[in-house]
């Protein structure tokens, strides 16, 4: 069984890597509608549509003018984040998506993070990294 060190990641917004980059995260969902009926002892329901969204936190970067610069909310484009890293063999999850949320933070002790949320808009595929 293959397992992997989470600081081999990568997240990359339009085809360009998300600089400073501390943690990413992507969520699958699926919607149900309830279909029990009168008699019924148990609940039952169907599946309908998917759906998927994602966060990432970096250590803000104004430099980063190709990746966090590029996450502008309302921006939209093809997420791919890489949990392995980047490497040939390893899979990663791809899908367009809009920038929905961003967040800067500072305090008097600390460094200056920023907060990304994003919403899937349509699949989600997982593919493998190629040669």
């Amino acid at each position: 069984m293959a397992n992997h060190v989470g600081n081999e990641g990568t997240l990359k917004f339009s085809e360009n890597a998300i600089g400073e980059l501390r943690d990413f995260e992507i969520a699958e969902e699926i919607g149900t509608v309830d279909d029990t009926v009168m008699g019924d002892s148990w609940e039952t329901h169907k599946t309908v549509q998917k759906k998927w969204s994602g966060s990432a936190n970096v250590l803000w970067d104004e430099t980063d003018t190709l990746g966090q610069a590029a996450c502008t909310i309302g921006a939209s484009g093809v997420i791919k984040a890489f949990p392995e890293g980047v490497g040939a063999g390893g899979t990663y999850l791809t899908g367009t998506a809009t920038i929905t949320s961003r967040t800067i933070s500072s305090s008097h002790n600390g460094l200056v993070t920023m907060a990304i949320q994003f919403q899937g808009n349509g699949a989600l595929s997982t593919t493998t990294v190629g040669a």
